[in-house]
């Protein structure tokens, strides 16, 4: 304990440098800026640097790279609140209920608990990491392919049932995105499946035209087909005042449930924050005194996912950092660019250049910090972006989703499949079908699949490996009981209401 303060301590003493904070500022301002661009996330942002960077030294390019990681992903959640369109899949779950409040005349209490999680997550997180890298990635080496497979079956149970409403709308969706999923080269095999002779598609459907198609064109041609149909949706007066003293009450339990949940599952390479997000949201609203609230502007479905994505986050860079294993794109960038400067993360990274390695833990610290400064002062400016006539931020948000659907491959057929998929999305919400699913079904469907067939490989087809280890089968049997817990409540409620009656 004391070695790894006094390391630490030393570690602050290098990124209190004036040069250390310019990049730090530098990283965290450019991270939030790309944030909030859908199609251009922290791995793409990281990439694109690494040739700006080989003139630095690796301590100030990876104190940069830091920040932009962290600011990119409280970015994301700026245009999730705002218009409905996640810059990043670890943004949707901050959607669901921040567009809503952001549609009620909330869009500064949305994202000022947005910001404030993001550091309170970001700054336990980084504690965390500090303390307890080395116990969470021996954890994390114990995942197997069939503990994977049991984790992601998890995620699709309490996601398909807790935010669908209705169980079958929610498995509906959930299906849709598993079949989309499919399409692309069998990662196995090498085989070409629905594809349909179309070069493009054999990279499989980029998720963000997923994203980008059901969320920001989808709610465009939503609100285009309710536009004069209905007076009501009408956006109200904002309020920039921030949070008030009821929403902070709402928001602490959250920040630090979310915290709980992220930091060890970012530790796992099993979706990088997708899977933190979601599960805190739908903890969160099974924890709810008012679970109608969620989906209808509760500041807890805000609050909770973007303190799991922020801890997530640095829960990444545990086996990065401790065993040189990258569990998210951005940590395999990251990694590339540590092997560039002839570095290789790992215990002995710990032993050769300790300097960089706890200046590197302590400028997230500071980063974190940094986030908070800059983005609070704006919380008000960015909520009046809702006090735009409806019809120009919609045509504004079609042409955002367009250059930012382009701009991935530069591909024609992407910009047809966004327009595809935002029809289907504008079906989905005029017969309240969630979207939500669908996204988290082409996200882990593949890992899910690739988990799967690689334990009856190495079980020699003896699906019963998913059950005689001990890790999974306690995942699976969660799945389960997430899956009938609605069942089982319809028919205990009725119960009760004729044993009082």
């Amino acid at each position: 304990m004391m070695q790894t303060l006094a390391a630490l301590r030393d570690g602050f003493g290098s990124a209190l440098t004036s040069v250390h904070l310019a990049w730090a500022l530098a990283g965290v301002t450019l991270g939030t800026a790309v944030g909030v661009l859908p199609g251009i996330g922290p791995a793409l942002t990281v990439a694109l640097l690494l040739p700006v960077t080989f003139t630095l030294d690796p301590t100030s390019a990876f104190i940069m790279f830091g920040g932009i990681y962290y600011g990119a992903m409280y970015g994301g959640s700026t245009t999730s609140i705002l218009l409905n369109t996640p810059g990043e899949t670890s943004s949707i779950a901050t959607a669901i209920d921040g567009y809503v409040m952001a549609r009620q005349g909330r869009a500064a209490a949305a994202l000022t608990t947005a910001a404030v999680g993001s550091f309170v997550a970001g700054t336990l997180a980084t504690v965390a990491l500090t303390f307890f890298s080395p116990p969470l990635a021996s954890l994390a080496l114990r995942f197997g392919p069939a503990e994977y497979f049991a984790l992601t079956i998890v995620s699709f149970a309490t996601v398909s049932t807790l935010l669908g409403g209705s169980l079958l709308r929610g498995l509906f969706s959930l299906f849709l995105g598993l079949a989309l999923g499919l399409v692309g080269i069998d990662q196995l095999t090498g085989d070409a499946r629905f594809s349909f002779g179309i070069p493009q598609l054999l990279d499989g459907i980029d998720v963000l035209i997923l994203v980008i198609g059901l969320f920001a064109v989808g709610e465009t041609m939503y609100q285009a087909w309710r536009y004069g149909r209905d007076d009501t949706s009408d956006v109200p007066p904002q309020r920039l005042t921030g949070m008030s003293r009821e929403d902070w009450r709402r928001s602490w339990k959250p920040w630090l449930r979310g915290t709980a949940i992220g930091f060890p599952l970012g530790v796992l390479p099993c979706g990088g924050s997708v899977i933190p997000t979601f599960l805190s949201y739908t903890i969160e609203k099974r924890l709810s005194r008012e679970p109608e609230r969620f989906g209808h502007g509760a500041i807890e479905g805000v609050a909770g996912p973007e303190a799991a994505n922020n801890a997530a986050a640095a829960g990444v860079l545990v086996p990065l950092l401790t065993l040189g294993l990258p569990s998210s794109a951005t940590a395999a960038v990251m990694l590339a660019a540590f092997q560039q400067y002839g570095l290789q993360p790992g215990p002995l990274l710990f032993a050769s250049r300790p300097d960089l390695v706890w200046t590197l833990v302590a400028s997230l610290y500071i980063g974190n910090v940094m986030l908070l400064v800059l983005n609070l002062p704006l919380v008000g400016l960015w909520a009046r972006v809702m006090l735009v006539p409806r019809p120009l931020l919609f045509g504004g948000i079609l042409v955002l989703a367009s250059v930012g659907a382009y701009s991935l491959n530069r591909s024609i057929l992407d910009l047809i499949l966004l327009f595809i998929v935002g029809g289907v999305g504008c079906t989905m919400r005029m017969y309240d079908i969630p979207l939500v699913p669908a996204v988290l079904g082409l996200v882990l469907g593949p890992l899910a699949e690739l988990q799967f067939r690689r334990a009856l490989a190495i079980s020699e087809g003896n699906a019963a490996v998913f059950v005689t280890h001990p890790i999974s089968a306690v995942l699976i049997g969660t799945a389960v009981i997430v899956l009938l817990m609605p069942w089982f409540l319809r028919r205990w409620r009725p119960s009760a209401l004729e044993a009082a009656g």
